[in-house]
């Protein structure tokens, strides 16, 4: 993992530690629950039950985090959401890789954190989004992105799907063929590998690409 990545794992993994989950609703709002979506609902009662398991000491903590938080503007707000979000969608060895990164970053000097930061920061806006993804797609994502710009937003969970699920090598083939695609033709490519079987689809790339 380069230094870049080392940065962007850690990030993630800083961002999931300091997420603030929601507190349990008021007594007197409970009855709203079974207006909510399933998932909503079922995550909502979850927190509840972790708030009332927590003791005083870890229910002080909470309050001083949710008051961090409420300090914070709506654009850090979004990023710390969106990082969340994308950590939630990492696998489990994901995880453990980015939680290595974050112990890696702060054993280093701040004048060489200060530094990471800064290398991260001049990257293109489209790159270090691309990070979000995690640290093998992340470092995959310039190569990749001709296939993954102007994505359509019912493609985005089945495509990451797919990536994850190709070999570091057939990545490679597939950034190849994407980069050689005509713009007008990638949404065809696109449909192609999201069509072919989980099982086949090295096979389908070889063959696109020999074509």
């Amino acid at each position: 993992m380069n230094r870049i990545a080392v940065f962007a794992a850690a990030a993630l993994a800083v961002a999931a530690a300091a997420w603030l989950p929601a507190r349990a609703l008021p007594p007197e709002l409970e009855r709203s629950l079974t207006k909510l979506p399933p998932p909503v609902r079922a995550r909502i009662q979850a927190n509840g039950q972790r708030w009332d398991g927590w003791d005083e000491a870890q229910r002080r903590e909470f309050a001083q985090r949710a008051a961090q938080w409420n300090q914070l503007g709506a654009g850090e707000r979004g990023v710390r959401r969106e990082r969340y979000l994308a950590w939630q969608a990492l696998s489990a060895d994901e995880r453990a890789q980015s939680q290595a990164a974050a112990a890696r970053l702060a054993a280093l000097p701040p004048e060489q954190q200060q530094a990471l930061r800064a290398q991260f920061d001049a990257l293109d806006r489209s790159e270090r989004r691309g990070w979000l993804l995690g640290p093998a797609l992340g470092a995959d994502y310039p190569a990749l992105q001709p296939l993954l710009a102007q994505l359509p937003p019912e493609q985005h969970a089945p495509m990451l799907t797919a990536l994850r699920g190709l070999t570091a090598a057939q990545r490679k083939d597939l950034a190849v063929l994407a980069q050689r695609t005509p713009p007008q033709e990638r949404e065809r490519l696109r449909a192609g590998l999201l069509a072919a079987p989980a099982a086949q689809r090295g096979a389908w790339l070889q063959d696109a690409l020999a074509r």
